[in-house]
């Protein structure tokens, strides 16, 4: 486990000595980080560097390089019904949003209703343990409003924003 200082804060990244990364989330906190691994069975991290890969990864990206993240190792753990939303959220361009419902129907089910919901989708969605490089920021509410986001919505709409997503909503958060 590091940490790498980006223009939203300190973001914790757990990763193992290959350079996989298993999560990289705002929660700096030990016990949280902890908390969010253990929901997978992740096991406990363990501190060191952050391999080279990764920061420069996560530098390129902050620097406005938006695919940079793209080709990260990542680990494998979750739900299948997780799973499939995390790789929806992984198809969803820089600049670009969709809501709660649009990944729903993009699974196969419905905004509301049996099968894969966007009630479903959003709980997939906040058990994301690899924010940014899984793009969870970019999932918003039907309405266009900004939702929540473990990070806090200044940083989902700083995030939007660096990535050029133009919305007159996210001028609540200069």
């Amino acid at each position: 486990m590091s940490s790498i200082a980006t223009p939203v804060g300190t973001m914790a990244l757990v990763h193992d000595a290959d350079g996989v990364l298993w999560a990289a989330e705002f929660r700096t906190d030990p016990a949280r980080v902890q908390k969010s691994l253990d929901r997978f069975g992740l096991g406990e991290p363990v501190p060191g560097e952050t391999p080279r890969e990764l920061a420069d990864a996560f530098a390129a990206y902050f620097a406005g390089e938006l695919r940079a993240l793209e080709g990260l190792r990542t680990g494998s753990f979750g739900s299948a019904f997780e799973r499939a939303v995390w790789a929806e959220l992984r198809r969803i361009p820089a600049g670009e949003t969709r809501s709660y419902g649009d990944i729903a129907r993009a699974l196969g089910g419905a905004a509301s209703g049996p099968g894969p919901n966007a009630r479903a989708v959003g709980t997939a969605n906040g058990r994301n343990p690899l924010a940014i490089v899984v793009p969870c920021h970019r999932v918003i509410g039907a309405d266009g409003s900004l939702t929540g986001y473990a990070g806090g919505l200044a940083a989902k709409a700083w995030l939007l924003q660096h990535e050029g997503w133009k919305q007159e909503q996210i001028e609540l958060f200069p």
